[in-house]
């Protein structure tokens, strides 16, 4: 019997990471974050950047690329115009070299901190074979009621819909598996629904609490249609893919 294929076999230990960040017209947030994040991980992972600007019309690329200069592990990808969140994620693992992949919002609001966290709670779970997504719960929300209300009524409809497990799908810190993210389902607005796609294809999530920053600096993309009503829609897509599992499992691989 040979060994599994990769699509079956177990992730490697988590000791290479690309953290993975989408930024959308965030100039004077993305070096500051940079900067973080090389900060937290150094000495602690080998590790490199991935940056994806999804077409923005301020200084974010030029920002980006001056910074190349002081950070040669920052990886730089540019969307000629905006695609979305969840676009740009994938743009980024894709361009991403190493087998673990670390997201983060591009406004700072996730603390690049936490990313270790993450690593060592990874690092204690009880191994079952399965792919785990260690996922980020903010424990005290520095945002606007407005935007607490209407993420707070979001987490509470999908998680009762989908039983994804998880508390905070709206956190951007997230830790994963490069293949186990290829191989999920594609679409836009896939990052609200990540855990459930994790599960779906027999992964499980391990909730996290972590540090939660207000936005310092630019302006926020959402308000209450892009983030509330918007993904009603794929909210029932996604629905249908759970009661279509692709996860078998598989014993042996022969002639490989």
């Amino acid at each position: 019997m040979s060994e599994l294929p990769p699509l079956f076999a177990p992730p490697p230990p988590c000791r290479q990471v690309s953290v993975v960040v989408p930024a959308q017209n965030e100039d004077e947030n993305v070096v500051p974050l940079i900067e973080e994040i090389d900060k937290a991980l150094k000495g602690v992972v080998e590790f490199e950047m991935v940056f994806v600007d999804d077409g923005s019309s301020d200084a974010t690329w030029r920002r980006l690329q001056e910074a190349r200069a002081r950070f040669p592990n920052l990886v730089i990808v540019r969307h000629a115009k905006g695609a979305g969140q969840s676009v740009a994620i994938r743009s980024g693992v894709k361009a991403a070299l190493y087998p673990w992949i670390a997201t983060l919002d591009g406004d700072g609001q996730n603390d690049p901190a936490d990313i270790p966290n993450l690593i060592k709670a990874l690092a204690v779970l009880p191994g079952d074979g399965r792919p785990v997504m260690m996922a980020g719960q903010r424990a005290k929300r520095q945002d606007t009621w407005f935007r607490r209300f209407s993420s707070r009524v979001a987490n509470g409809v999908r998680r009762s819909l989908l039983n994804d497990a998880t508390p905070d799908t709206g956190c951007g810190l997230k830790l994963f598996p490069r293949q186990s993210f290829l191989d999920m389902a594609h679409f836009n607005h896939l990052h609200r629904f990540m855990p459930a796609l994790m599960i779906r294809q027999g992964g499980r999530v391990v909730s996290v609490p972590v540090n939660h920053r207000p936005r310092e600096r630019g302006m926020s993309k959402y308000g209450l249609w892009n983030r509330l009503w918007v993904g009603i829609v794929d909210l029932f897509g996604v629905m249908w893919l759970m009661k279509r599992p692709v996860a078998p499992k598989v014993t042996e691989v022969e002639g490989r």
